[in-house]
């Protein structure tokens, strides 16, 4: 195995493989674990896309706070799922059918269309700046957490991320964005690993089998990740899982990884090594 590729893996807490029903009892007990442990958290809160991973992340989040509803009796505890589209969103079948499968106590929709617009707009009228297609993709991602964030404040509430292994290695996230969170479910899971948890959930296969789209880029709607990335999600799962990958997959693996090194760090202070 490569040196690096090693590394990543200890890194990441990525596994060569699951025991699914031990993992998923063990992720709602993580989440349950963090809610025993602040009991003036009382809501979470989570932004679904439609996509995979904020589908299995929501089901985990429901399926633990009805859990410990029960065992405490506790009325409070709630999962409050919240789209969030730039006015209509092109996969809305998915996004409504994921929360379909999850069954949240509380549903909201905020359109983040108005503030993100008006904020490019004050840009150009006010300071001649032109905000590119690509930073406005990225002020979208912030805007959604901001909104989670908003939410979790009138609720008690904290926020979970989507983040896994396979995502983190690439950095393919916003950073303050959608990499924002209080709590990661998913943290060192690989792509197969989670469609496998969602299988043994039994969510429609078209909610895992989809092709990952971030659709943050108006002048690039619905790119595949996969595209962007200039690598497929196979190839970075068998990389954290420890298998042998082609050297063309793994040299564009690491360079993701080593480029987007800041995005895995704490904001840096003159103490710091990381960047030295």
């Amino acid at each position: 195995m490569r040196e690096l590729q090693k590394r990543i893996i200890s890194e990441l807490k990525s596994k060569p493989s699951i025991d699914v029903p031990n993992e998923v009892r063990e992720r709602i007990d993580f989440i349950k674990s963090y809610l025993k442990k602040y009991p003036f958290i009382q809501s979470l809160v989570l932004g679904i896309s439609g996509g995979q991973d904020s589908t299995l992340a929501g089901r985990l989040a429901q399926l633990a706070i009805s859990e410990i509803r029960e065992e405490t009796g506790n009325e409070a505890y709630q999962f409050i799922a919240v789209r969030l589209p730039y006015g209509a969103q092109n996969d809305e079948a998915d996004a409504q059918k994921a929360l379909d499968f999850i069954q949240a106590d509380k549903v909201f929709t905020v359109n983040i269309k108005p503030s993100v617009d008006a904020l490019v707009s004050e840009f150009k009228v006010n300071s001649n700046l032109e905000i590119s297609d690509f930073n406005k993709g990225n002020m979208k991602a912030r805007s959604r957490m901001i909104t989670q964030y908003a939410i979790a404040g009138e609720f008690k509430g904290a926020v979970l991320g989507t983040d896994h292994a396979a995502e983190n290695i690439t950095g393919f996230y916003t950073k303050f964005g959608d990499g924002a969170a209080d709590l990661l479910p998913l943290s060192g899971l690989s792509k197969r690993q989670g469609k496998q948890m969602l299988a043994f959930l039994e969510a429609d296969e078209a909610l895992y089998l989809k092709v990952p789209t971030a659709d943050l880029e108006e002048n690039k709607p619905m790119v595949a990740d996969e595209v962007a990335l200039g690598v497929n999600y196979d190839a970075i799962d068998d990389y954290l899982e420890g298998k042998e990958v082609s050297e063309d997959n793994a040299k564009v693996i690491e360079a993701w990884f080593l480029k987007t090194e800041h995005k895995r760090h704490l904001p840096i202070t003159k103490d710091d090594t990381f960047w030295k």
